[in-house]
C-alpha cells in the first residue's frame, strides 16, 4: 500500500474510486446501491465535492477488494495537500494573466479563489486563453481540477471545456 500511496499522494479518494470502477466497468450509481449509499452521495465523492467518511470507505474497500484503510488514506493525503494549498502565501493566482472580461460579473478583488475554485476553473475551462488556462493549471494543479470541474456543463462552451482538458491536461472527458 506504501508504494501506491507514494504515487497517489494528493488525489482526491473520488478521483480513484472513479478510475477503478470504470476499470471493473462497474456504475456508480449500481455500485453505491450494492454498498447501501446513495448513489447522489457516491457521485458528489466521486466529482470531488463531497469528502470520503469511514464507514463508507469500509464497505468500498470491502467491496472492491481494496487494502482496509486505502481510501481514507487518500483522504488524510488529500485534505493535507489542500491545507497546504490554501495555507501557502500564494493563494491567488497570477491575475495579471487574466482578462478582466472573463470575470465580468464580479472583480477580482471579490474571487475567493480557493472556495470558488469550481466557479474560476470552469469559466476559464469556458473561455479562457491559452495563457489563462496555463496559469489555472499552475495555481490549482492537474489533480484538483479534473476533481472540480462540472463535465456535466449544459453551458455551451461544455465542448470548449472537453476540448481544453484533451489539450492541456491530456484528459479524455
Amino acid at each position: 500500500m506504501n508504494a501506491t500511496i507514494e504515487i497517489l499522494k494528493g488525489l482526491h479518494p473520488g478521483l480513484f474510486l472513479q478510475r477503478e470502477l470504470k476499470k471493473r466497468k462497474l456504475r456508480s450509481g449500481h455500485f453505491a446501491e450494492s454498498i447501501g449509499e446513495h448513489p447522489q452521495t457516491l457521485s458528489a465523492i466521486i466529482r470531488g465535492r463531497r469528502s470520503m467518511n469511514i464507514p463508507l470507505s469500509l464497505r468500498i474497500e470491502r467491496a472492491l477488494g481494496l487494502e482496509e484503510g486505502f481510501l481514507m488514506t487518500l483522504q488524510v493525503h488529500y485534505d493535507i495537500s489542500e491545507e497546504k494549498r490554501r495555507l501557502s502565501t500564494n493563494n491567488r493566482p497570477d491575475c495579471s494573466k487574466f482578462r478582466s472580461t472573463l470575470f465580468w460579473d464580479t472583480s477580482f478583488e471579490h474571487i475567493d479563489f480557493i472556495a470558488h475554485k469550481r466557479y474560476v476553473i470552469n469559466r476559464i475551462f469556458e473561455r479562457g486563453t491559452e495563457e489563462e488556462i496555463l496559469e489555472t493549471i499552475r495555481f490549482y494543479g492537474k489533480d484538483t481540477i479534473l476533481a472540480t470541474i462540472d463535465l456535466a456543463a449544459t453551458s455551451p462552451f461544455a465542448e470548449n471545456i472537453k476540448q481544453n482538458l484533451k489539450a492541456y491536461l491530456e484528459y479524455e472527458a
